[in-house]
């Protein structure tokens, strides 16, 4: 199978020689093999586990998104993604990055609070003027 995994930036991963896949959804963890049905899926935040002809099964930490199985085909379309080699290794990398990004959109979501009072203010100072 070839699995896909699409972020809002571009292509993440890009693997052609998938043997199988295993996904997080809200209900629960899903296996995918070559001849299964086509299928759609809203993914959790979780560990998707791929595993390559001949080799060790490899992860990827995704966040909430979207699973698409057309023939030998999967489109996995998420927020952000890490891959890792091992669980340990990757639970520290998606910790690192996940809590970088939550401070980032706290600072964002401050300064739209600020922009938003400003305006507020201004439009009621506008409109007393007349």
């Amino acid at each position: 199978m070839q699995l896909k995994v699409l972020l809002p930036s571009g292509v993440f991963f890009d693997k052609d020689d998938v043997e199988r896949i295993v996904a997080e959804t809200s209900k629960g963890s899903f296996g995918i093999l070559p001849h299964r049905r086509d299928c759609v899926a809203a993914l959790a935040p979780g560990i998707l586990t791929y595993q390559e002809s001949n080799s060790a099964p490899a992860y990827l930490a995704v966040d909430k998104g979207v699973l698409v199985k057309t023939g030998a085909k999967v489109l996995v379309s998420v927020r952000r993604a890490v891959q890792g080699s091992d669980l340990g290794q990757l639970h520290d990398a998606v910790k690192r990055q996940f809590l970088a990004l939550n401070e980032q959109e706290r600072k964002v979501r401050e300064a739209l609070m600020k922009m938003e009072s400003t305006f507020a203010g201004r439009l009621a100072g506008f409109s007393h003027e007349r």
